[in-house]
Formats: structure tokens, sequence, C-alpha cells
């Protein structure tokens, strides 16, 4: 298994796109495309800016509980999920883990030696995930739930030196249509 899907999380899986973490609630798609992919061979990997962390405005406690919540539901199964990663630094800080750098990728390649050319990124943000698919040498796939359509529309200048290399519905369909390549 050498090949891995990074998966956005808020707007993506579930929730809102910049809600808080407490109220994430999944698609009811979501389940069904993390099996999808795991059953072709796929890692499913979540990356997540949770830049609340480093303002103050979320706990590391209550992060780690919910964190644990939705780990608990997307492997209530069966492991759908291998990895949970997040960047709590705000953009001051200048991390190299906060999207579109893509230093918790890095860290999963190595990890699980996976061949990038592979590898595709799932989001509802151009700026975030379709960047970071770009910098990182795979493809990039934009969801039209969460933030997706606002992506795509009124924030495509932030963005504007990118393509999506897959639009889709949601998460379901991206799987469906990383698939079909």
């Amino acid at each position: 298994m050498n090949k891995a899907l990074f998966w956005d999380l808020q707007g993506t899986l579930g929730g809102e796109a910049v809600a808080s973490l407490e109220t994430f609630e999944p698609y009811p798609f979501s389940k069904e495309a993390l099996t999808l992919s795991k059953n072709h061979g796929f890692r499913n990997i979540v990356i997540t800016n949770q830049s609340k962390i480093g303002k103050g405005l979320l706990s590391k406690e209550t992060y780690d509980k919910e964190a644990s919540r939705i780990l608990d539901y997307f492997n209530s199964d069966g492991v759908l999920l291998d990895e949970f990663l997040c960047c709590p630094h705000t953009s001051e800080d200048n991390c190299n883990c906060k999207k579109p750098k893509t230093g918790l990728m890095e860290l999963c390649r190595e990890k699980y030696d996976l061949d990038i050319k592979k590898c595709f990124v799932i989001g509802d943000m151009g700026k975030n995930e379709i960047v970071m698919a770009h910098n990182a040498g795979c493809m990039g796939v934009l969801v039209l739930t969460g933030g997706g359509r606002k992506s795509l529309g009124e924030f495509r200048h932030t963005w504007a030196e990118h393509e999506a290399d897959i639009i889709a519905e949601n998460a379901l369909e991206a799987v469906k249509m990383i698939l079909r390549k």
C-alpha cells in the first residue's frame, strides 16, 4: 500500500469549513468514501489546520477529545483512517506543517514509503489543499462541499496560479473519479 489519499477534515469529510472542531459532524457519505478508497489500496490520512489551538481559542485537551471522537466514528468498523494529523500553528509561526506546506505529507511519505505520484490531496479549500498537492507533486481534488463552491468562485484568486486536477461534488464522488483515472 504505497499510495494515499490526504484528506482535509472540515468541509470535506463533514462539518463546516471554518467552524469549531467541537461542532464537526461527518457527512453521511464520508464513511463510504473512506471505505471505497481503503478497498482500492489507498491509505486514508487526514491533515487538518487547527490554528485555533495556536491562537488560544481551542485547547489541546479539547482538540484531543474531539479528534478521538472523530477517529472513533470513522474507525468503529475497522481502520479507515490511518493517520489524523494536525497543524496547531498560526501563519505567524512559519512552520512547515501548515497547509499548503507539505511537512505533514512528508512525514507520511517517509513513514509509509508512499509513491507521491500515486497520491491525491482532497479538500474544499483550493488555497490549502490544491496548492499543497501541487507543492508535493501529486494530484489535487477540490470538493464542492464546505467552502468548495466559494473557493472555486469568490476566493479563486487565492489560488489563481493552480488548477484542481479533479473537481467533485463531494468526497464520495471524488474517490469514484480518482478510481476512474
